[in-house]
């Protein structure tokens, strides 16, 4: 079958590009510094799909993206309900066209720190810029680590693969190595022996001794061999010294004794890291996943971002950044169920205000407030440290009663 090929947006595409019709963040008065109702970190499949349902929802929203989607190599994304085989970047202009649509704002850059604030929870960008909004909804995704073989980085989501549903039917019947680095990599090559009968367990790192041998507290148990002999998948004692590859396609792995296994596809298991490390400033950061594939921001059932076991007030994280596992649908399912659980908590915060507002509509700060509003410096009898406290005294002990005597004269 035809190997797949890298990725490339073309320049108008890229996930980088900054719409031109937004305001030059750096500009005196720039619209970023305003409070949106949500700011969303990273521009993927959750972040947009968030950004979609808020601003369906009539909600102000600014999306910031880094523009360096994990998938960025792959082919096309793929398992995604009428999207299958669409590439990455196509995906990404799509839904930033959609999120615009309803009104959304898309701005090129990187979070570097966060910080809570009175009006909101606020982001800093690389360069300087300063975002805030209300509710701060973390969709930045995760990074694989790949194991230390020479070669790997160069050829991920080409012909170095992880996962089969994302890409077993492109490697279907061809010659596959599974890279044994955990006990886990004899789960991978159980599952990808269902697309093809030409499956190589190479083991690899922790799957062996120090000296080379096969480690007998991390090599397959004798249950495990005899699934893997059952299902006629080949085991090599390696270690795996580096890739082999003619005409830019992989032909093979070249072990630490010098033999060569030809493969044309060689899956890994990588470590799943959440980016999360701005969120330093709010204390938070990244935990181990309880399935020991990386790390990841611990939420809630609606996305509520958990610190200590606390829910950390106005972080939300949905995507990879939270669920590592989770595949691009998946993750742009999250998104939609996570912005409907904000939109929820900010309506319960609005109607809170407005209940407290409708109790005391005609307090002495709020008519203070009226006045500043509406006569600026022309204002006159109404005391300007009045306390918001419902209507009853400032803080020179004039009561309600009393303002409204010295503004109108006695009552006749």
């Amino acid at each position: 079958m035809t190997r797949p090929e890298r990725a490339h947006a073309s320049p108008d595409t890229s996930p980088r590009a900054v719409d031109p019709a937004l305001p030059d963040p750096a500009a005196a008065g720039s619209e970023y510094t305003k409070v949106y109702d949500v700011v969303i970190l990273g521009g993927g499949a959750a972040g947009l799909s968030a950004a979609v349902v808020l601003g369906r929802a009539r909600r102000s929203v600014l999306v910031i993206d880094a523009g360096e989607p994990r998938n960025a190599p792959a082919q096309g994304v793929h398992g995604f309900l009428t999207r299958d085989g669409l590439s990455p970047a196509e995906l990404v202009r799509l839904g930033r066209a959609e999120a615009q649509a309803y009104g959304a704002q898309i701005l090129s850059g990187r979070a570097t720190d966060a910080r809570r604030t009175d009006a909101g929870l606020e982001v800093l960008l690389e360069d300087g810029t300063r975002a805030t909004g209300r509710r701060l909804l973390v969709a930045t995704g995760l990074i694989d680590a790949l194991p230390g073989v020479p070669g790997l980085q160069d050829r991920w989501g080409i012909d170095v693969l992880h996962c089969p549903y994302c890409h077993g039917w492109e490697v279907r019947d061809q010659a596959i190595g599974i890279l044994g680095t955990s006990p886990r990599s004899i789960h991978q090559a159980l599952l990808f022996r269902q697309w093809s009968d030409n499956v190589t367990l190479l083991l690899h790192t922790e799957m062996l001794d120090a000296d080379g041998a096969l480690s007998t507290d991390h090599g397959p148990t004798d249950a495990e061999w005899e699934q893997l002999a059952a299902r006629g998948i080949g085991v090599a004692i390696g270690p795996v010294d580096a890739l082999e590859v003619t005409d830019d396609a992989l032909t093979g792995v070249r072990l630490a004794g010098g033999h060569s296994i030809p493969i044309q596809a060689l899956v890994v298991a990588t470590g799943l890291n959440a980016r999360a490390g701005f969120l330093d400033g709010l204390g938070v950061e990244a935990t181990a996943h309880p399935l020991g594939v990386g790390t990841h921001l611990d939420s809630d059932e609606t996305g509520q971002v958990l610190s200590g076991g606390s829910v950390v007030p106005g972080l939300w994280t949905a995507g990879n950044a939270t669920n590592p596992m989770a595949q691009v649908m998946v993750a742009a399912a999250a998104g939609l169920s996570v912005a409907a659980a904000i939109n929820s908590h900010l309506i319960g915060e609005e109607v809170e205000s407005a209940v407290a507002a409708y109790r005391h509509p005609f307090s002495v700060a709020a008519e203070a407030g009226n006045a500043r509003r509406l006569l600026g410096d022309r204002r006159h009898g109404l005391p300007t440290d009045v306390p918001d406290d419902g209507g009853a005294t400032s803080e020179s002990g004039t009561t309600r009663e009393s303002v409204a005597t010295e503004e109108t004269g006695p009552t006749r």
